[in-house]
Parts: C-alpha cells; structure tokens; sequence
C-alpha cells in the first residue's frame, strides 16, 4: 500500500522524532551518576531505523553519533534473527564502530506489530572502564588490553530481564562501579522514555506514516548534500599530515595520507598511504576517520543542515587494513579525539585547495583528555577527575577564532568542569583557568587562544593520566597563516614547573598533596598573512593580553608606543623588513624516496650542507613548505651531500599538494619543536 504524507505531516513527524533524542538528552543528564555526563554533556542519543541508519539526533557529539551506524550494524550482524522485544544490547568496542572504550554504547530495540521498527541509542562516556590507569586514558599505552573493559554487542536485557552475569561483569571491572551502573541504568531509563514516546507516535500518526516520513526525510537530505557536493570542480585533491607517536621513547611521527575525489554529486575519501597501525595510541577505526572526513565535509559546505544517514549516502571511505585509520586487534585504539581531529586536519588541506575562502586554520588538534584518580580521605571514597580543556579554533575569513571553545568535532560538549563541582567532590583546588596569550596561530585574521588551567591535589596521592597530541608539531595556518602554539603539560611544585618527560603524554604518574597539573591547551591556526592584519586590531590584541608586545612586533611586525598606541612609521619600517626576509628556493623534480623513520613515516626535504647553512636551518628541523595552495606542507630538514644544491627538490605528490611545478618559488618556514624524529625522550 502506497502512503501519502503532506509536507506539515512530514516536518511534525520529523521533528517529532529529534524531539524525543532531546528528552532522551534531558533524561540523561538528570539522572546519571557522572560528572563527565551531567556536567560535560560528553554523551549522545540518536535514533535509528531496522537498516541501521541514523534517522535522527539532535545537539550531539559528532565524533559520537557519526560512527555509531557501524556500532548499530555489528550489533545486528552478531543478532541477526535473534533481535527481540525486550532485549537491551551494550558494546563499546573500539574495532566495531566504537570510538574508545569509555564511550559506552547502549541500543534498545523497538518493536511494533512483531516487527523491528527503530533503535533509540546512547553513547555515553564513562569515566572509567577498567584498564591500568583511572580513567582508563594511557598516552602510553601498546595494546588495546591495557586501556580497560572491552565489550563485544552483548544483551544486556534479553526478553526484558537484565542479565545479571553481565551486570556483575561490568561492575566488577570499573572504578567507582555505583557511579557505572548508576549511569548504565540512566541510559536505559533514556530509552524507556523514548520507546513511550515513540509508541505514543505510532498511535497518532500510524506505523506506515512514520516510517514513510523517515524514509522521505533522509532522501530529501541525501539530495540536499549531493547539492552541495555537485557545486565542487571534480578532481582529486590531497594532503598529509602526522600524530605523534613515541617507538621505545623515540619521537617517531605517524603519516596520516588522504586523497579526496569529488565526481559529480559524490566525493570519496581515500587514507590510501596512511601509516600502518602501531603499537601506541595514534590508531583509530575507520568509522572515526570517517567522521573527522563527514565533519569537515558538512561544516563546510552545509553547516546548517540537518545530519542524519541521507547526507552520509555521498560519501564513500577507503582505507588500508591494520593501518592508523582502520585498526585491527590488539593495537591501542583509545586516540579516538587524535585520528578524528587530524583526520579534520587533511581534509581541511584538501578543501582548501577547492574553497580556500571557506576554510579555518587548523583547529587545535586534540581532545587532550586529562585524568586523576585516587583516594579521597576526607570523603571516603575512590575519586576520578576527567576533563578536556578546550583549544582554540582556526581565524577564517570573517574573523578570529574562537578562544579555549570546543573544536567543531565535539559538538556541544563543556571544555571544562566548574571548579565549584571539582573541589565539592574531590581534594583538588582550582587555581587557575585563563587564555593563554600568544597560543593562536598570528594571521591576517588571528587563531584562538588555548587554555591554561591549573588543579592541584590537596590531599593524600593521586596518579595522573594524559593522551594527546599537537604536543611537538603544532597546528597549521592557512593562505599565510601561522601555526599555533602546541599543547604543554607540566606538574607544578614549589613554583616550580616540570614539562612531561613525553610531551603530552602520560600513563599513571604519581602525584603527591600539594602538586599541581599545569594544562595548557593548543591554540588555533591563523587565517591570512600576519602582516596584513589591521595594525589597531594588534594593539587591541595586546591591549586584553591576547598577545604580547613582543608578539606583535615579531608575529605581526606591528611596534607599540609606551602608551600602547600603533607607531605607523616604525610599524611600515619592521614590515617592510619581514617582507624582504622571506625565505624561498625554486622547486625542483625529484622522485628520491622521500619518507625515513623508526615504524613511523615522515617526509624529509633533502638539502645540501651549504644550502642548510644559508638558510639558516639543521639537520632535523621541522619546516613548513608554503606554495599555491592554502594549506602548507610539513618536513623534515635532511642533511644530504648527494642533493641539489640551491632548490628544493620535491616529489610529484609534495609539487600537487603545494599547486607548484618546477621552477616555481617555494617559501620555507621554520617551525620550533621540542624533539625531532628518532630522538629519545
């Protein structure tokens, strides 16, 4: 039978079903038991169809919900004829849909007539699940095993009795086991609450009706972004860029590859060259990848459209197998917010040779988790602190970035806990929250600032836990742009301040009362040539402490008076001279293999001895090569006699990244990094 549905039928019922996710939503937050929830929002809910496609969500984590239809589909693959009315299925696996093992993935079949009709979901972040740390976060972890729980699709409920061996599976193996089955328990309270109203639907608008306005509602979106994605020139598209990994202590950075194919209303997104997997946490599954792919895709050509499995139709993924973008068993998997960002980050590059005038600088990068645990003697309990402190976001041709605000890939997650919730339930002491002055990339529009926020443990010991990256290689510029300032973390004592011994990465360092952790987030890429940037705009910069006076003579070429106020002679004579001190070389064809490293891969420019010294460079330096094209390319300096001398000699993949041809300028940027590839930490 054919069902008709008018146009205001099929918006009530659409917006019918993204309500019913915000309740879920609602429901959440009042009731579980984690701060990560109920103050970071670091959950999500959406609604799926019997296909397993996502038909609804709402103000929700990307990197959550854009990777759960493959979660959706394991699930039913592993149940397939054995999906039931009162069954309750729960996974979290990294290599299945997953993202890391704390988000916890919650599905609950709805059956109307006996038949299978949608999915109300959640994935929640648990802010522990087993593993050697609390908070199972490891920036050093070498195998999945290590980073906690790992949870095939089980039924939590089967015919709607809970499975009480699952149950004490789960409690037994996380810290703080009331809070997680506290927030077990609010999740499937979430999904009671959505199969009432879903049912309450049916009723009203029939079975047949609801489900004609799901399939007509993900067309018409299907067809909006095929819109969106025809107005592109087809072609293939590329860029590199790497996660920071350590082999044995050495730094040795990964290579995240990407070509992007545009044909007509589709494009498709190959990490063809990427990296294979390794035994550190820079690995993710390709359903992430995909989503840092779909997330800078949507942001830029349609950031006001709905997101539902129709605008996921055109997009198309491949990738190598066992590799950083497509992990397999055992490797780690927990750098979930790492591979999504800079998956972000290459199609930034790649898009940027499309629309320029519609990208941002880099974002900064990483999700930058930070955990403590310990025991809380005055409260009488095990505490686990857990927060991301915000970034900042790239300029972009409007204006600045946003300072120490969540990247577009977190949706509406907090950066930080309030400190009034942090001290009321642990011994920690807040002592500091500001922006970070001179973290955002300079430009003609300037990158956001990160964040620098400092907790110190005021009682007992505790051991602290940090994953990131954009720790040594910092985020990109655009069209001119500067790069930003990196992540740091140090521990505090004295007034004395000590950097991580693996910048941004720790597993289980013991702190002591009266310690602190200084978290200082990376800023946002800048957005045109610094030294077109409104010279007042500098002074106003430097007038609120978001640059320094020296900052803006050196990053911007603009000199205050000792009033604060633009001196313009001074100001022309120091651009002038910046101008004229540009660093280039004329590209030259060279098809010399042009990556080295321990399991890692990173691209080496080769450079004579007497080119090196003229330029001012060593051996291992890490400079960006800006060409054509908005986005630079990064490499490491290699001291080779047997290169030409006086040119940069660049393979066919470095000359289409960069838009150049032989004989063209290339300008060279040095960049400042604390370790360069196989030194030891």
């Amino acid at each position: 039978m054919t069902i008709t549905v008018d146009p205001i039928t099929l918006e009530v019922v659409c917006e019918g079903l993204i309500s019913i996710v915000r309740e879920m939503r609602a429901s959440i937050i009042r009731a579980s038991y984690s701060p990560a929830i109920y103050e970071l929002d670091d959950f999500s809910c959406a609604m799926f169809n019997a296909r397993a496609e996502m038909v609804a969500q709402s103000e929700d984590h990307p990197g959550h919900v854009i990777p759960m239809p493959w979660s959706v589909r394991c699930a039913m693959e592993d149940f397939e004829g054995d999906i039931n009315p009162g069954d309750i299925i729960v996974l979290n696996d990294s290599y299945r849909g997953g993202t890391h093992l704390n988000d916890v993935t919650l599905l609950f079949p709805v059956f109307e007539d006996g038949e299978l009709v949608l999915f109300p979901a959640v994935r929640s972040h648990w802010a522990d699940v087993g593993g050697m740390t609390p908070g199972s976060y490891s920036g050093l972890a070498t195998s999945i095993f290590q980073e906690g729980l790992r949870i095939p699709p089980i039924k939590l409920y089967e015919a709607g009795q809970p499975n009480k061996a699952v149950m004490a599976l789960i409690e037994t193996n996380m810290r703080l086991p009331e809070h997680r089955i506290g927030d077990l328990k609010a999740m499937v309270g979430a999904c009671r609450i959505a199969e009432q109203r879903l049912r309450a639907m049916f009723g009203k608008y029939g079975l047949g009706t609801v489900v004609e306005c799901v399939r007509l509602n993900l067309d018409r979106c299907e067809a909006r972004m095929r819109e969106r994605i025809a107005e592109l020139p087809d072609g293939t598209y590329e860029h590199e860029d790497y996660l920071e990994y350590y082999d044995d202590g050495h730094f040795d950075p990964v290579l995240m590859r990407l070509a992007l194919t545009v044909a007509g209303d589709e494009v498709t997104a190959d990490f063809a060259g990427s990296n294979p997997q390794v035994p550190g946490v820079v690995n993710s599954s390709l359903a992430v990848a995909g989503a840092g792919v779909f997330v800078a895709l949507k942001a830029t050509l349609d950031p006001g459209g709905t997101v539902n499995q129709g605008v996921f139709r055109p997009i198309h993924l491949k990738a190598p197998e066992a590799s950083i973008v497509d992990v397999k068993p055992d490797a780690p998997a927990g750098a979930h917010g790492e591979v999504r960002k800079r998956a972000v980050s290459v199609m930034l590059g790649c898009l940027a040779q499309i629309v320029p005038e519609k990208v941002s600088g880099d974002l900064s990068g990483t999700s930058f988790p930070n955990s403590m645990g310990g025991y809380d003697r005055k409260r009488n309990r095990n505490f686990v602190f857990l927060e991301a402190p915000a970034g900042g976001n790239g300029g972009f041709a409007g204006n600045d970035g946003s300072s120490a605000f969540m990247n577009v890939d977190f949706g509406n997650i907090r950066s930080i806990h309030t400190a009034e919730q942090l001290e009321n339930e642990m011994p920690v002491l807040v002592e500091r929250s500001a922006l970070r002055a001179d973290s955002g990339g300079a430009g003609k529009t300037r990158g956001g600032l990160g964040l620098d926020r400092k907790i110190r443990l005021l009682d007992g010991e505790a051991v602290y836990s940090v994953q990131s990256d954009r720790a040594v290689i910092p985020p990109f510029g655009v069209l001119g742009g500067m790069h930003a300032d990196p992540v740091r973390v140090a521990v505090s004592e004295g007034g004395q301040e000590e950097a991580l011994k693996v910048p941004g990465k720790a597993t289980g360092r013991n702190l002591r009362a009266g310690q602190a952790v200084v978290m200082q987030s990376a800023g946002g890429g800048g957005y045109g040539d610094p030294l077109a940037r409104d010279p007042e705009r500098v002074a106003s910069d430097v007038a609120v402490g978001y640059v320094s006076a020296d900052a803006a003579k050196t990053e911007y070429g603009v000199v205050l008076d000792r009033f604060g106020e633009v001196d313009e002679m001074a100001t022309r004579t120091v651009r002038g001279v910046r101008k004229k001190s540009i660093t280039q070389l004329p590209v030259a064809d060279d098809e010399t293999p042009s990556y080295s490293g321990i399991r890692g891969r990173q691209r080496r420019l080769r450079l004579p001895p007497v080119t090196v010294r003229e330029l001012g460079l060593d051996d291992g330096d890490l400079i960006e090569m800006i060409g054509i094209h908005a986005v630079p390319l990064r490499a490491w300096v290699k001291v080779d006699r047997d290169a030409p001398a006086g040119v940069a000699p660049l393979d066919n993949f470095a000359r289409r990244v960069l838009g150049l041809k032989a004989g063209d300028q290339v300008t060279l940027r040095l960049l400042p990094t604390l370790l360069r590839p196989g030194q030891k930490t």
